[in-house]
This record gives structure tokens, C-alpha cells and sequence, in this order.
């Protein structure tokens, strides 16, 4: 089961005004409709830039309570609220193109001294619980975390697995080696890589079939090109 996390994270609400304006959005009881199916595992994509830190607690809560396994791709930006509710997945990866970002909880307010110092409160409340989230996940300890959102920390794929975030960085490795238990000869994986490259590129583009055969071959036996 596919569910896409793309868009800004809202009430549900919220949610009705952006539908409305048929504009994406992510809603508590949109996720909640797409778990009742019974198609197995389920697969978030995510590429948001944040949005309700309620909306999102909520979401993350539905998922790690869902009894699936949830496995979750960050194919952008995962920032925010959005982070948090990639930290309900079993396992995370994310694209070498990607980033995770994550921050303190901020608010627009009002009011006297009190007023504001009670918001202050709230706030640090909240940072605890986005917190608890980060390091459940990562095993890094709180007082680490909280310094890391204090700061307002982009990681990129390799940072974010290094740090715990994520699990892996998708797609393969060109650079490793690739071993073998066969008496045929397999393409390497940067042959592999070229390919499938080159299969997005066909699909989008109109060339001479020749010219595709020829650049299929020229791939095949790592060269770069067959006359």
C-alpha cells in the first residue's frame, strides 16, 4: 500500500479548504482512510515541507500503532513536521538527492508578558515530544537532539543515516564492488545504473530507435558507444 506524504501536513479542517482549491495536502483522517486497507506493508513517500506539528503527531501515532510494517522513502525534502512522521517508519531510506530538516516548533502570537511566557512553555513541551520522536529512532540522547533542532539541522543522505534518521541511502552504489556466484557475466552496477538512466530518458524523449538499440548495446558492453 502506497500513501503519499506530499504537500503541506494539516487538520483536517484545514484539509477541506486546501481540497477546495484542489490543492495537495496531508490530513490525519486521509491517512487513517488509507490504513484501513488490507494490502500489507505500507510505503510512504515523502516530500513536504512540514505544516501542524498536531497533525503530524497524530499521523505518527496512527502509523507506529498500525501493526504494519511500515517502510518509509524520503524522495525530497522531509522537513518538519514532516520529519517527525518519517520517524514512524520500521525502516527509512532516502534518496542520495534528499534532505531531512529539523527545527525547534515556532509559532505566530500575541499578547502581554504572561501571555507569551506561557506560549514559551508550550513550546518547549512540544520540542520534548518532537524530541522523543528523533530519538527513539536515532538512539541519539535528548539533550543531543535538542540541540540539533535548536539549530535548525539540514542532513543530507549520508549525514542522516550517519546520525541515525534514515536506514539507507536508496539505489545502488556504483562505487562498490559487486560480487558474483554465477558462470555467466552480469553487468556491473554502473552499467545497470546507465541503463535505467537511460530507460527514464527514453520514456521522455522521441529518438530513432536505431540510435536507442545502439545506445542499449554500447551500455551493455561498457562502452560508450557502438557504431
Amino acid at each position: 500500500m502506497k500513501i503519499q506524504i506530499k504537500g503541506p501536513i494539516v487538520d483536517d479542517s484545514t484539509g477541506m479548504m486546501y481540497d477546495y482549491f484542489q490543492m495537495p495536502n496531508v490530513t490525519p483522517s486521509k491517512i487513517a482512510e488509507a490504513l484501513k486497507s488490507d494490502d500489507g506493508d505500507v510505503s510512504l513517500d515523502i516530500a513536504s515541507n512540514g505544516g501542524d506539528v498536531f497533525a503530524a503527531s497524530e499521523i505518527y501515532t496512527m502509523l507506529r500503532s498500525s501493526e504494519k510494517q511500515v517502510n518509509v522513502n524520503i524522495v525530497g525534502l522531509a522537513a518538519s513536521a514532516a520529519s517527525v512522521i518519517a520517524m514512524a517508519g520500521d525502516n527509512i531510506s532516502i534518496s542520495p538527492t534528499a534532505h531531512i530538516m529539523i527545527h525547534k516548533a515556532w509559532t505566530n502570537s500575541q499578547g502581554n508578558a504572561d501571555n507569551l511566557a506561557h506560549e514559551s512553555d508550550v513550546l518547549k513541551g512540544i520540542d520534548e515530544s518532537i524530541a522523543t520522536a528523533y530519538a527513539t529512532k536515532t538512539g541519539l540522547d535528548r539533550d543531543t537532539i535538542i540541540d540539533l533542532m535548536g539549530k535548525e539541522t539540514w542532513l543530507n543522505a549520508k549525514d542522516a543515516v550517519d546520525k541515525g534518521f534514515a536506514d539507507e541511502i536508496m539505489f545502488e552504489d556504483a562505487d562498490s564492488p559487486a560480487v558474483f556466484n554465477s558462470l555467466g557475466v552480469i553487468p556491473n552496477k554502473t552499467a545497470v545504473n546507465k541503463l535505467l538512466n537511460f530507460i527514464q530518458q527514453e520514456k521522455e524523449m522521441d529518438k530513432p530507435q536505431n540510435t536507442l538499440k545502439n545506445n542499449k548495446l554500447a551500455i551493455l558492453l561498457g562502452k560508450d558507444s557502438v557504431n
